[in-house]
């Protein structure tokens, strides 16, 4: 990825500067900004990209905080509230509900969001979870076993990332999604994001949030993109026709959960060609 890293309202924002149209990129768990480095190299000189570490993730703090919804928007939007608007958002799992949700509070300020394999809406139980992750995750949430896998077994970085994606990560790039993570505690957020998947009303802002962000699609005019995978594992086009038709569906190929490690020229092409 091309440009500086810097600390912008706490968290770590790497800009590649430029005259063109601003794209922000947020990535989702347990990844962090160079989840988009392929997407970015490919867009070239025609945008100028904006790619952020969430809280706790990433280069971005581990501050002593809860790590739940209300820290993440409170940590992110002042970050978007800075850049000189309107400019496009790029989500993937977890960074499509924090996209939408400032594309929904702050009208007028985004020209359009691009979505990729996360949570749409709330699930009403466990059983309309993607079948492939129902039960892992399920072990995950729990407070004991599964913060353990994931705090000390770290299971989200020895297993879940490089089973998400079709082709095989790198050494050297799963080493660079493990660097911030050295230490059980600098793992919590990791776990702290499986216990954000509203199931059945829990947790109950995240549950709000994404209600509202669903409701939200079916009304407006702000541009929205599906980028869609084969076989894909949680958000395929099926669920996004039932929301609106006006929301554009492009399938970039073969691909799993990590759509942007499988398929970042597919990907940076659908984006190019829908924000031109």
């Amino acid at each position: 990825m091309s440009g500086s890293g810097r600390v912008v309202s706490e968290l770590h924002v790497t800009d590649t500067g430029g005259g063109g149209p601003t794209v922000v990129f947020l990535h989702g768990n347990p990844t962090s900004s160079y989840l988009w480095r392929h997407v970015i190299g490919a867009l070239g000189e025609r945008f100028r990209c904006v790619a952020v570490d969430l809280i706790g993730m990433g280069e971005s703090p581990k501050p002593p905080i809860a790590y739940d919804w209300n820290d993440h928007r409170r940590y992110l939007t002042p970050v978007l509230d800075r850049l000189d608007a309107p400019f496009w958002l790029v989500g993937h799992d977890w960074g499509i509900g924090l996209a939408l949700e400032y594309a929904r509070t702050r009208s007028g300020r985004v020209r359009g969001v691009a979505i990729a394999e996360g949570h749409l809406r709330p699930l009403a139980s466990w059983d309309e979870f993607d079948e492939g992750g129902r039960e892992l995750f399920r072990l995950l949430r729990d407070p004991v076993e599964g913060r353990r896998m994931v705090e000390d077994d770290n299971v989200f970085l020895s297993t879940v990332l490089p089973g998400g994606t079709i082709r095989e990560l790198t050494p050297q790039e799963l080493s660079a999604y493990a660097a911030p993570y050295p230490t059980p505690q600098s793992r919590h957020p990791i776990w702290k994001w499986v216990t954000q998947i509203p199931i059945a009303g829990d947790p109950p802002e995240t549950h709000r949030v994404l209600t509202a962000n669903w409701e939200w699609l079916g009304t407006t005019d702000t541009p929205v993109m599906l980028l869609a995978a084969t076989p894909g594992a949680v958000l395929g086009p099926e669920q996004v026709r039932r929301i609106s038709p006006r929301v554009r569906i492009r399938n970039v190929g073969e691909g799993l959960h990590f759509l942007p490690e499988d398929r970042p020229a597919e990907i940076a092409a659908e984006l190019t060609e829908w924000m031109h």
